[in-house]
């Protein structure tokens, strides 16, 4: 849990507990948040603040990035333009002047099926990027076949999924080769 307001939080770890959750040690600001998530590996971050202020959103958006956790923000402050900046920065549920204790459950589920949904949604985006820049190393080896050997594409294909069979190699593996053969030969 991140606090910097002065609002008891022991009701809040109260509830986590009787929930039957554990609760780590308290981060006293979000500066030093990415460091203890990195070290303590929590489930779920909570963040109690009152409005979020700049270097709160970029230390939730280093964790994002760096650490990805479900973040459940709980703030006094309504406005959309910070709520948006919030989600941008990787909050999976931002809580309006809720600190109830007993809706504590449902809203740490409702982070915990976001994140995990934004989390599938994030690795399918980088299978397909992954698969589109292999699709370009493979166009440019077949380029480079059919420049240097006068092949067709379908015969500069034929021929890399060949030497892919034979080498046990993936057929992307055999571009980046081709590539870089080509580059160093010039």
């Amino acid at each position: 849990m991140v606090t910097d307001t002065d609002k008891p939080i022991g009701q809040l770890r109260a509830a986590l507990l009787a929930a039957g959750h554990e609760v780590l040690d308290e981060v006293a600001a979000t500066g030093a948040l990415l460091r203890a998530v990195e070290t303590q590996q929590p489930d779920v971050v909570i963040v109690d603040v009152d409005s979020p202020s700049r270097d709160s959103l970029e230390q939730l958006a280093m964790l994002h990035q760096h650490a990805p956790r479900p973040v459940v923000m709980f703030s006094a402050d309504g406005d959309h333009q910070l709520i948006r900046a919030a989600v941008g920065a990787g909050v999976t549920a931002y809580v309006v002047d809720g600190l109830a204790p007993e809706r504590l459950a449902s809203i740490i589920q409702v982070a915990l099926a976001r994140f995990e949904q934004q989390l599938h949604i994030r690795r399918r985006l980088d299978d397909v990027q992954q698969q589109l820049l292999d699709r370009k190393l493979i166009d440019r080896a077949k380029g480079l076949l059919m420049e240097k050997r006068g092949m067709s594409e379908s015969e500069a294909y034929a021929a890399l999924r060949q030497q892919a069979m034979r080498q046990g190699a993936k057929l992307v593996d055999v571009a980046r080769r081709i590539i870089a053969m080509a580059d160093l030969i010039g």
